[in-house]
């Protein structure tokens, strides 16, 4: 066992660049991470790494040995999947990461109903609106509600999510009412900024086809639920998946605006790991989110606004 750790701090070296960022990675301080790398050496009389304060660089042992080392854990991981699997119960430690709102208000309230269901998988999860890195993060399963770009990730859909544009009453009463996708162009748009984000184009579904309009505003962030709160407060329009702002628009709070041009709809998609034989943890919480999220995203769709 302590060589397959090995191995796996190796490979983890290797493709995050850096003993430090490994380290992070698999929760291990770099002095034992570096340890094992030494360990590894030793045990194959050859060095694997040519090591400087700034990068790792493969040897050309090393680069065999890489090869070799992804062959074997994977290897390893379905020889133990295989065994969980015969024993029907998931185990160990899950990393899931989910968008904010999406996280606090649908999946947070599932986690108690997980760990009724499967008590020996401890779920460890974090919620942001940035795009993680996932590799370098260790993540398990990732919610996505953005376009997809994690090649060594599968995703699976989930759903397609509507999306409205919505303001407050009293800036539509101040500023009008737009009637047409132009009329955006002139108006307080209240916008998601974080690296990946395209909310600085709008892209809606006109009558004449989809029409992408660069829209602008005087406030912007990284935290969906600070648009909200300033679209309630009337500094503008904001963009919005129905799920998040129905209780709003059924209150009165908001408005949709533009209704005959909706945003095009969003996937959420549930991303893990490229491998031939999940994890028995990993598995069942997919299907477990995919069926709990559509009965919670259901719930939204009779107070769609018409």
């Amino acid at each position: 066992m302590a060589l397959l750790e090995n191995m796996r701090v190796f490979v983890r070296v290797v493709e995050l660049g850096s003993l430090s960022a490994a380290g992070r990675s698999l929760r291990l301080s770099p002095a034992v991470v570096s340890h094992r790398l030494q360990s590894l050496e030793e045990h194959l009389n050859a060095r694997l790494l040519n090591r400087t304060t700034r990068q790792v660089q493969f040897t050309e042992a090393g680069k065999v040995f890489f090869e070799h080392c992804l062959e074997v854990l994977e290897a390893a991981e379905r020889a133990e999947s295989s065994v969980g699997a015969i024993g029907g119960a998931p185990v160990g430690s899950l990393r899931v990461t989910a968008p904010l709102g999406f996280g606090r208000r649908i999946l947070a309230p599932m986690v108690p109903r997980f760990r009724a269901a499967y008590p020996q998988v401890d779920l460890r999860l974090r919620l942001s609106d940035h795009l993680l890195d996932l590799l370098r993060e260790a993540t398990d399963v990732a919610i996505r509600m953005a376009p997809l770009k994690d090649s060594s990730f599968v995703a699976r859909k989930v759903a397609d999510l509507p999306r409205v544009l919505c303001a407050a009453p009293s800036y539509l009463e101040q500023r009008g009412v737009p009637s047409r996708p132009e009329d955006l162009l002139s108006h307080h748009c209240l916008l998601l900024r974080f690296p990946g984000s395209q909310q600085f184009q709008w892209t809606l579904n006109t009558p004449q086809g989809p029409m992408t309009l660069p829209v602008s505003g005087q406030f912007d962030a990284d935290d969906g639920d600070v648009l909200t709160g300033w679209a309630l407060a009337g500094e503008g329009i904001v963009l919005k998946p129905l799920w998040e702002v129905a209780g709003h628009l059924r209150r009165g709070d908001l408005r949709v605006v533009l209704p005959h041009c909706p945003p095009e709809p969003v996937t959420l998609a549930v991303l893990y790991p490229h491998r031939n034989l999940l994890p028995a943890k990993i598995r069942v919480f997919i299907d477990f989110f995919a069926e709990q999220a559509r009965a919670a995203l259901a719930e939204t769709e009779p107070h769609a606004p018409s």
